[in-house]
């Protein structure tokens, strides 16, 4: 029988490799006929708009995320900072004519999109219009559109303003009917990553913290809105909460857009400040083929002096990690190299993180400290999140900068394990039998109902890991343990309220951070190194295929649940990831 199986499994094996190797071997000959025949690299040819969308991802770090295996396409996935630079560039390019604002909904983080917000201010600076057109402007989609000189809407199309809310899925009573029970164990009271799991619905503690952060973020919203439109927080107020935008005639009356029209009304838009024909369809350029040309990100010579900055971007994970994950072992060694290169001076560490392992998250910690002792300074840049294990890497720098928006904080731990005895025993008929040497051998397990002991021993586990994580912050803030676990607990922060709780020093963006690092590094001119390093397409999906490494569930996942993905990927990956101690926010906000 075992042959039989050892066979089959071997031509199959045979077969998945063949049709990966051709896979692959049409992927680079894909990738090589694209660079060949690439021009992204050579200047603009003609004056164009430069088209701006918020509803694609903008990673951290140019690249820093999954490959697509369902895609031989070679563009980059172009990183925050990058888009930035971009921006800066197109305001002095006499090619570009202006910014041309496209996107019906957001998928960027609160404070990616504050980010994105000031910089199209800076660039009206410049004297070139921004044009914003959408079918329907979600909220996250408005806050950015509104800093445009012209704001068209589709004559069926509306814009939403109907503030923030939050929906938080729950599984308790689900998992109470299949038989499946969660062992949960948690410290801070404000810990509510695990309430999915063993609550209906959500605690006063929770309710507390996600009303006032949402306030928070909205209150920063609406200014923007106001600031830019030259409406009244009051009257906005007004709007969303007596939902009096309705149809697009609406946000014209309330002074939302600036007028009606159809995509063939803006191309006229377009062509007027182009000064084309009107037969001629306005040339727009992709953010991703500006990117290419020359001189967006200038190099800097004479000097030597470098500033790393690390993007750790995703959930902590222990190992290697994927894109857009921060693996311990990767970022220590990348962490390492950085502290033995002397031509690095200094270091800037962009946490974008809701946390993960508290395992990868102490060694990522390790790190950064061997980097202040060999005499280098280390700044910390905030972005949409740097919580609980995200703030634990974060909370030894020598200064910490985020942005009002940042949601940081929730330094807790919490431990649970799917139990599913109930469901095989009641259920199922399924039963097990134990032969053991020691009294918890077979202890903590997934299938066999857990004793009062069982408990203690692992609410004990995390209660030590919460007082280290304690004294860590303690340590790093400068601050007693006492004072920390006041502000702790679990509990969420914004980035303007960390700023007076001391959990952070300033509040500004990466380029703040990069300068208050070479100020500590006693440098003047300097190049900046970016990690993790980036790789080609087709580079990181031979490395995938190798290292078996592969994820095409969550890309699908991804691409089919969009919105919903975070939700599902929670439940999905609760009996896989929370089998040891996490330092973990309890869902990721997005403003759509």
């Amino acid at each position: 029988m075992n042959f039989f199986k050892i066979f089959l499994g071997s031509c199959l094996g045979a077969v998945v490799g063949i049709l990966l190797l051709c896979l692959l071997g049409v992927g680079l000959l894909s990738g090589l006929a694209s660079l060949t025949n690439n021009k992204s690299s050579e200047p603009l040819d003609k004056t164009s708009f430069l088209e701006i969308r918020a509803d694609k991802v903008y990673p951290e770090r140019t690249d820093n995320v999954e490959v697509n295996h369902f895609s031989l396409k070679n563009d980059k996935t172009i990183g925050l900072a990058d888009l930035l630079a971009s921006i800066s560039h197109a305001s002095t390019d006499p090619k570009i004519k202006g910014i041309l604002y496209r996107s019906t909904y957001s998928s960027m983080g609160a404070a990616s999109a504050e980010a994105l917000h000031q910089s199209l201010i800076e660039f009206k600076k410049s004297g070139k219009p921004i044009i914003a057109y959408a079918d329907v402007f979600s909220e996250g989609s408005y806050y950015i559109a509104s800093v445009a000189d012209k704001i068209m809407l589709n004559p069926n199309g509306m814009v939403e303003m109907k503030g923030y809310g939050a929906m938080i899925p729950f599984f308790k009573d689900l998992l109470d009917k299949v038989g499946v029970k969660f062992d949960i164990y948690y410290a801070g009271q404000y810990k509510s990553a695990t309430e999915p799991f063993r609550l209906s619905k959500m605690s006063d503690q929770n309710r507390l913290q996600t009303k006032e952060y949402l306030e928070d973020l909205f209150k920063i919203h609406l200014d923007g809105i106001s600031a830019a439109r030259g409406i009244s927080v009051e009257e906005l107020r007004k709007i969303t909460n007596e939902y009096l935008v309705k149809t697009p005639e609406d946000a014209l009356t309330y002074k939302l857009i600036d007028t009606i029209g159809y995509i063939d009304d803006l191309y006229q838009v377009l062509q007027k400040q182009l000064g084309t024909a009107e037969k001629d369809k306005p040339s727009i350029v992709s953010i991703n083929r500006y990117f290419e040309t020359p001189g967006i990100k200038p190099m800097v010579t004479g000097t030597t002096n470098k500033i790393a900055v690390v993007y750790a971007e995703g959930e902590i994970v222990d190992g290697e990690g994927a894109y857009g994950q921060v693996g311990s072992a990767k970022y220590t060694r990348i962490l390492r190299k950085i502290r033995t290169d002397d031509n690095i001076k200094a270091v800037v560490l962009r946490v974008n993180s809701p946390g993960g392992s508290s395992l990868a998250s102490d060694n990522i910690l390790h790190e950064v400290d061997l980097i202040k002792k060999s005499g280098k300074p280390v700044v910390v840049s905030m972005g949409d999140y740097a919580a609980s294990g995200g703030y634990y890497i974060a909370c030894h720098a020598d200064s910490i900068f985020a942005q009002d928006n940042t949601i940081t904080g929730s330094i807790g731990v919490f431990f649970m394990i799917p139990n599913v005895s109930n469901l095989l025993n009641d259920k199922l008929g399924v039963h097990f039998d134990t032969v053991k040497t020691s009294k918890y051998a077979t202890s903590f397990s997934a299938v066999l109902p857990w004793s009062s002991e069982e408990g203690v021993i692992a609410q004990q586990q995390t209660d030590h890991i919460y007082d280290k994580f304690l004294s860590v912050v303690a340590s790093g803030r400068k601050q007693s343990k006492d004072d920390i676990h006041k502000i702790a607990q679990g509990r969420v922060w914004t980035g303007m309220r960390a700023v007076k709780n001391g959990l952070v020093d300033q509040i500004g963006d990466l380029q703040s951070a990069i300068d208050c690092a070479a100020r500590l590094g006693k440098i003047s001119t300097y190049k900046t190194s970016e990690y993790p390093t980036s790789k080609d397409h087709f580079l990181k999906l031979i490395e995938e295929f190798t290292n078996g490494d592969r994820n095409d569930e969550d890309v699908m996942m991804k691409k089919y649940f969009k919105s919903w993905y975070p939700a599902i990927s929670y439940l999905k990956n609760a009996d896989q990831e929370y089998f040891k101690p996490m330092m973990r926010m309890p869902y990721v906000l997005r403003v759509n």
